[in-house]
């Protein structure tokens, strides 16, 4: 179990990986995005701490040497990208076939259904942007969408602007948070500001979600009028 503990650690990663941990950024965040057994790795987390320990004393304090912060704003969002463009070619090109598999301990079919029912809910240009911000739907998105025939162009369009979005804003917010803290007690804001971070990025869903079940009270009556649920017709 604790192997599986350091799998979910940011901090772990970034300390095992040493002087490599900015390329093991990049590479961690293609695997998430791009391949279906990735789902289990650190990202949203990940990419706060990376950019925590972007600075310098923050490194220091931790013993390991500082990531490269113009490297990370530049190569993550590329890895994001590109990882999410392979999901969806070979959702394009396997189909259903893809996810034919039975259950085991990483792979679970209710994350298909859940990334669809995702699609389905906000639509293909929503989905893939807000997705980004949920764990492990961002992962079955991409192949999901492939699946469901959402054209590549404009896949690549929404996949670039969610990837954007949700790389850099969690590595600036950790860069910020490094320059914010005491470097010995770094260990005490990481998962609080995570978990910030990822309760702020869920409000743009909430929204949706809202604005969604308003729309539903109001159905077309049988004479063209609309009501809300529970009015008299």
């Amino acid at each position: 179990m604790d192997w599986l503990l350091n799998l979910l650690d940011p901090t772990w990663w970034l300390t095992i990986l040493g002087a490599f941990a900015t390329v093991g950024v990049l590479a961690i965040i293609f695997a998430e995005t791009g391949l279906l057994l990735g789902f289990f790795l650190p990202g949203d987390s990940l990419l706060v701490a990376a950019g925590i320990f972007s600075s310098a004393s923050v490194a220091a304090g931790m013993g390991i040497e500082p990531l490269s912060l113009p490297v990370l704003l530049i190569g993550t969002p590329l890895c994001a990208i590109a990882g999410a463009q392979l999901g969806h070619f070979l959702g394009a090109r396997f189909g259903r076939k893809l996810f034919e598999k039975p259950d085991s301990r990483l792979f679970k079919r209710e994350h298909v259904l859940r990334a669809e029912e995702f699609f389905e809910k906000f639509g293909p240009a929503k989905a893939v942007i807000l997705a980004r911000f949920v764990p492990i739907v961002r992962t079955f998105m991409n192949p999901v969408a492939g699946v469901l025939e959402m054209p590549p162009k404009r896949f690549f369009l929404w996949n670039v602007v969610g990837g954007v979005f949700w790389v850099e804003s969690l590595l600036l917010v950790g860069h910020f948070l490094g320059g914010q803290v005491d470097p010995k007690q770094i260990d005490k804001y990481i998962l609080p500001g995570v978990f910030l971070i990822v309760l702020i990025s869920l409000i743009p869903i909430i929204v949706e979600v809202v604005k969604k079940r308003r729309e539903a009270k109001r159905l077309p009556t049988p004479n063209g009028k609309h009501h809300r649920v529970g009015d008299p017709y």
